[in-house]
């Protein structure tokens, strides 16, 4: 039986230099590895020491709050004597609960009020400061009421707003129309909260937009333009489909801020008048410092926290959020 010499080994054992000249790369190459490897571990571990703070925070303040909000839920506490364990009876007594449901439609209506014009009219200033300017004046201009407390502009607007003493009902006569009850009025209560987060919120809507915008590739504009097409059409086809990352998170945050809605309600009109701006949170807060229900408060911040996470998760899916269309 015949056997086919090993060339590579005979000609290793045959030349001494080159057998060393092996060796020393294989040293080199295990040295490498060795030094790639610590240089893994040396990164990962600062990149854990960097996260650990922003980990910390979260564990601390949402995880272990929403934790015992949850277990808080199944018992009848009243803030003055020990938890009580009821089970489910706090969820089965929230699907009877006229006032409970009365409060989610009216934030679903808060949000249909308040997204789509807050959205489109942070867009177009977006799309106007991109087009017409760069001036950081500008852009701290329009970022500025949203640099303002809640509860600051909710008082400036119930001044502002007031049907006897306001100065937007004073112009308002002046022209020759009523005077409007804004805050004051079942029918527009609502609608003027809205107006007001609208004024806050659309400066940073914009800001999100303008960075978005400002990462587009100028050469897709210069080419659809020699191809013929129209500015409309250019916004259609390049810049709505490459600002969708910024379109979700832009909606996503708005409209769980929108259900999280509170501050404005409490100034400026602590639910009423007759219950026309008793949204799902100020019913919560209610609840839970007003009639002392920590347990039944508790089941309704459940409900309507995995609301927003199925809102959330849904919106995503459906905006393909974790696709590029630049890639």
């Amino acid at each position: 039986m015949s056997t086919k010499p090993n060339l590579h080994a005979t000609d290793v054992s045959a030349n001494p230099g080159r057998r060393s000249l092996a060796g020393r790369i294989g040293v080199e190459i295990a040295e490498f590895r060795h030094s790639f490897s610590d240089c893994r571990r040396a990164e990962t571990l600062t990149g854990l020491l960097l996260v650990l703070p922003a980990l910390i925070g979260f564990v601390v303040f949402y995880a272990m709050p929403t934790l015992r909000a949850v277990e808080i839920s199944f018992t009848d506490w009243n803030l003055l004597s020990e938890p009580r364990g009821v089970g489910w009876a706090n969820y089965a007594k929230m699907i009877h609960d006229g006032k409970f449901w009365h409060a989610m439609k009216l934030s679903a209506y808060y949000v249909l009020l308040n997204i789509p014009l807050q959205t489109v009219l942070g867009l177009f200033l977006a799309v106007t400061m991109d087009r017409l300017t760069r001036s950081l004046f500008v852009k701290s201009v329009v970022l500025l009421p949203y640099l303002l407390s809640n509860v600051l502009v909710a008082m400036m607007w119930v001044w502002l707003l007031n049907p006897m003493l306001g100065w937007v009902d004073f112009v308002i006569q002046q022209l020759g129309f009523a005077r409007q009850p804004f805050f004051a009025g079942p029918d527009q209560a609502l609608a003027t909260v809205a107006a007001v987060n609208i004024w806050r919120h659309m400066g940073l809507i914009a800001m999100l937009f303008l960075a978005g915008l400002q990462n587009i590739p100028r050469y897709l504009y210069e080419a659809a333009a020699l191809e013929g097409a129209s500015e409309w059409q250019m916004f259609r086809r390049i810049t709505l489909p490459l600002l969708r990352p910024v379109m979700v998170f832009v909606l996503v945050t708005s409209v769980t801020g929108s259900f999280q809605i509170f501050d404005t309600v409490a100034v400026a009109t602590n639910g009423g008048p007759l219950d026309s701006t008793r949204v799902i949170v100020h019913y919560i807060v209610q609840n839970a410092f007003g009639f002392f229900r920590m347990g039944y408060a508790s089941a309704m911040s459940v409900v309507l926290g995995l609301v927003m996470l199925a809102y959330t998760i849904l919106q995503m899916r459906i905006m393909r959020a974790n696709e590029n269309d630049l890639a």
